[in-house]
């Protein structure tokens, strides 16, 4: 890709705040940019660059927000999404194609305080785990004032809790953690970021090209780190919660390279990485040299004094360069 510059109303200082983007000073702009710089519309592309982005939403990104990633940093997600912008615009005449992620919740969720409670009643506090042992035992329960919600026996919904945890165990995924409300549909939070909202509207504009959002997430009975698959796909009795995406390989086939990049690095990056990487040795193992992971446009989750899933991110990314991906910078030539 030819490098460009990044455009003068690119503000660093404001990736870290939520603002309303001038939408139709930005479309003269970028059609004067495609003018002044040769950019054609990517369907004129040779080789096809698929840019994906995981979950860059304001519930994620914004340091105020409700699931920031800090990173080790404290400042993660806001680094990585001004080295991302600015990735963007500099290879802007080389990007064929992006894709959004969007996690997407609602109130009555599993990951959610409200869907559990103890013996007195109250709910777990954020970041809570809850491994099948909590539930065999009784410390904690499914919370019988939602059965109605889903039109089932409120002791069901205790089986269910207890067959999700103990296939989460089985797949070696992490155990059942209680995060803050977050990433919650209509709400600020759910929005993208507003400075890769811009230039994401700049590049379709500038390259005649429509970017997709892919919502994930909203299934109340699973986890869904992945933007490929739910956590778990089955109930006890076989039900549906969730299904697997195959939108994903599908079209990685049909492009030549594929960058990855998004929040959290510890979880739903990590998570859609393995999920393709299963779906890419199901289908042929060589598919994996197509893919570049931008290792500093993405922070693992790290709460001071809580948690710290930086190891876990890094030993993923190690996996995933062994299969055959790479793990490149922002600044890395392609």
């Amino acid at each position: 890709m030819d490098k460009l510059p990044v455009p003068e109303f690119f503000d660093a200082a404001k990736v870290g705040a939520v603002w309303r983007i001038p939408y139709e000073e930005r479309a003269k702009q970028a059609r004067d940019w495609a003018r002044l710089h040769g950019l054609q519309p990517t369907s004129a592309d040779q080789t096809r660059t698929w840019l994906l982005l995981i979950d860059v939403q304001n519930t994620f990104c914004i340091p105020e927000f409700e699931l920031f990633v800090g990173g080790r940093s404290g400042r993660g997600a806001v680094e990585d999404n001004t080295r991302l912008c600015q990735f963007i615009y500099r290879n802007l005449g080389g990007i064929t194609h992006i894709t959004a992620t969007m996690d997407t919740h609602k109130t009555l969720q599993v990951f959610h305080p409200i869907f559990f409670v103890d013996a007195n009643g109250d709910h777990p506090a954020p970041y809570t785990d809850i491994p099948l042992a909590d539930l065999q035992s009784g410390k904690w329960k499914f919370n019988h004032a939602l059965a109605s919600q889903f039109g089932i026996a409120p002791e069901y919904g205790q089986q269910m809790m207890i067959h999700y945890a103990e296939e989460l165990e089985k797949r070696g995924k992490y155990a059942l953690t209680i995060w803050p409300y977050h990433a919650m549909l209509g709400g600020i939070g759910h929005a993208l970021v507003s400075a890769v909202e811009e230039v994401l509207f700049f590049h379709s504009i500038a390259r005649a090209a429509q970017y997709d959002i892919e919502l994930k997430g909203d299934k109340p009975f699973t986890e869904n780190y992945s933007a490929i698959g739910p956590e778990v796909l089955n109930g006890p009795m076989g039900e549906t919660l969730g299904v697997r995406n195959i939108t994903f390989i599908e079209q990685l086939q049909r492009f030549d390279r594929l960058i990855i990049a998004g929040q959290a690095k510890s979880h739903c990056v990590a998570w859609t990485v393995s999920d393709l990487l299963d779906d890419i040795q199901a289908t042929d193992p060589q598919l994996a040299k197509k893919v570049y992971l931008l290792e500093d446009c993405a922070s693992p989750v790290v709460v001071p004094g809580v948690v710290d899933h930086t190891d876990a991110a890094n030993a993923a990314y190690e996996r995933f360069a062994q299969a055959g991906m790479h793990i490149v910078r922002a600044t890395a030539e392609f």
